[in-house]
């Protein structure tokens, strides 16, 4: 038997032959380092009119930080400076946005051809008739499944690049919310800290009079402990309200991302107040499903499982393809009898053979016939169809609840501002005017003094409510998940000894 060389090759004019009939995919919309994101500030300003930013270099950090420092150091800051510098200087938003590199990476690697297989074997090295090996193999091979399907790859990369898009356009709504929200609660806590301050000056007026009327035996010893009492009590409530107002702003802080020199900033020490007319949402839930962008996603993610449920279907069967075609070099070596000069002689010649090959690769579905992997796929697009569905019915529920308690906690905070107040400033003034007529007595007086400071309190927290809702609605429109619904009210200025409540 004759030794031969055998040597296969792909040729690459096959491969740009094959793939040169499909439909060409661009990569450019992928690769480029901000790939995306122009839809996610445009998707992000049409709710909170804000700047968005992705830091990708020192410099462009370098720059935010100086910026932050601007806003930030020594201010006193409103909700929306606040949001804007969460905006751009929370490095949890920051992560969120890097996803979105991470899915035009993979929409991008989806755009490129499978790199071929390339295998070289050397055999029967040292041949005693060939020389130095008997044979050389090498072996390239293209998956031609992958081409047939790239398409349809990418088109789910696709889909999934922009289910990113609008999953950092939810981080950044999310933020913004949480930072409205907690700008609302640190202001609140402030103010009531400042009418529980005036509180105290009552509650220590009246515990020193009461002193000093008992020093004289005008006043009994149960009625200056209570005066005593209630006076230690306020001071607790009031300890209580400025740590939970330094906690609040501390949220605050961390959601902005500010820290060293930068949480040197301020608050005001009073909510806004409410004025012009509600806003008419009569068509709340029309407007959510419309603009929710976690409904939007989840629209999406069940449009990436239906593409990759028809991929699976595509390829249950045959699940893997590969080409190789190219040509065989065959080196023999032959003998040959000549008749010269009178005798027989062997010559032995070496000859190349050219012949064409292809091959076709792929596995026989004796075992796995893809059906548990299309049941697999079925069952995840009705999965995803489900909570498609009842993520459209609680977006309306919440739109509603959103729209009534905001509604409600207006009406509560302005029947405060119009009613309850005016009402105890008449009654502490006509109870001045009584004092200095020598009708009401001191702790009359002071009594009103501080049922007058609980209506305050309690106004303090309608307002705040009320606030609580309106950014809530902003989300129950549009996405970012503020809390739904407003804190319990703080407990009263305690009354006369006994406990607050």
């Amino acid at each position: 038997m004759n030794r031969s060389t055998t040597l296969r090759l792909t040729p690459l004019l096959a491969t740009t032959l094959l793939t040169g009939c499909m439909t060409a995919v661009g990569s450019e919309q992928y690769s480029a380092l901000d790939a995306g994101f122009a839809s996610v500030q445009a998707g992000a300003s049409k709710s909170i009119n804000k700047r968005t930013v992705w830091i990708q270099s020192q410099a462009e950090a370098q720059a935010i930080n100086k910026r932050v420092h601007a806003m930030a150091h020594k201010k006193t800051l409103t909700a929306d400076q606040a949001v804007q510098i969460a905006l751009l200087n929370n490095k949890g938003l920051q992560a969120s946005y890097a996803s979105i590199g991470m899915a035009s990476a993979e929409a991008w690697q989806q755009t490129l051809l499978v790199n071929p297989k390339l295998s070289i074997g050397v055999l029967g090295i040292g041949s005693p008739e060939l020389g130095a090996y008997r044979a050389i193999e090498g072996l390239i091979a293209n998956n031609i499944l992958a081409m047939l399907t790239r398409e349809r790859r990418v088109a789910i990369a696709d889909t999934r690049f922009e289910q990113a898009q609008l999953q950092a356009i939810e981080a950044t709504l999310t933020l913004a919310a949480q930072t409205r929200t907690a700008w609302i609660r640190a202001v609140s806590a402030f103010e009531r800290v400042t009418y529980l301050n005036r509180a105290l000056v009552a509650a220590d007026a009246a515990s020193e009079l009461a002193q000093q009327l008992g020093k004289t035996g005008a006043f009994g010893k149960s009625g200056q402990a209570r005066q005593h009492v209630f006076f230690a009590e306020l001071t607790g409530q009031a300890a209580q309200a400025k740590l939970a107002a330094k906690l609040a702003k501390e949220e605050l802080t961390r959601l902005m991302g500010l820290w060293g020199s930068e949480v040197t900033y301020f608050v005001p020490n009073r909510l806004p107040t409410i004025r012009g007319r509600a806003k008419n949402k009569s068509n709340i839930e029309r407007e959510a499903l419309h603009r929710r962008v976690d409904l939007q996603i989840a629209k999406l993610e069940l449009e990436a499982l239906a593409r990759s449920h028809g991929l699976t279907d595509a390829t249950r069967i045959l699940t893997d393809l590969d080409i190789v075609a190219g040509l065989e070099f065959e080196r023999e070596i032959d003998t040959e009898i000549e008749l010269e000069n009178g005798e027989l002689r062997e010559i032995k010649k070496r000859k190349t053979v050219v012949t064409p090959q292809i091959e076709v690769d792929f596995a026989i579905p004796i075992f796995d016939s893809g059906k548990a992997r299309l049941r697999k796929a079925e069952t995840a697009y009705m999965r995803a169809a489900n909570q498609f569905a009842e993520k459209a019915v609680n977006i309306r529920s919440e739109a509603r609840s959103a729209y009534t308690n905001y509604r409600s906690t207006r009406e509560i905070a302005l029947h405060y501002r119009r009613n309850v107040l005016p009402l105890r400033t008449t009654i502490d003034e006509e109870a001045l005017l009584t004092y200095n007529g020598m009708i009401t007595s001191t702790f009359e007086l002071l009594a009103d003094t501080r049922a007058k400071i609980n209506s305050l309190l309690l106004s303090v927290d309608a307002k705040r409510e009320f606030w609580l809702a309106d950014a809530n609605l902003s989300a129950a429109i549009y996405g970012g998940g503020a809390a739904a619904g407003g804190s319990a009210p703080a407990a009263n200025v305690a009354e006369g000894g006994g406990p607050g409540h």
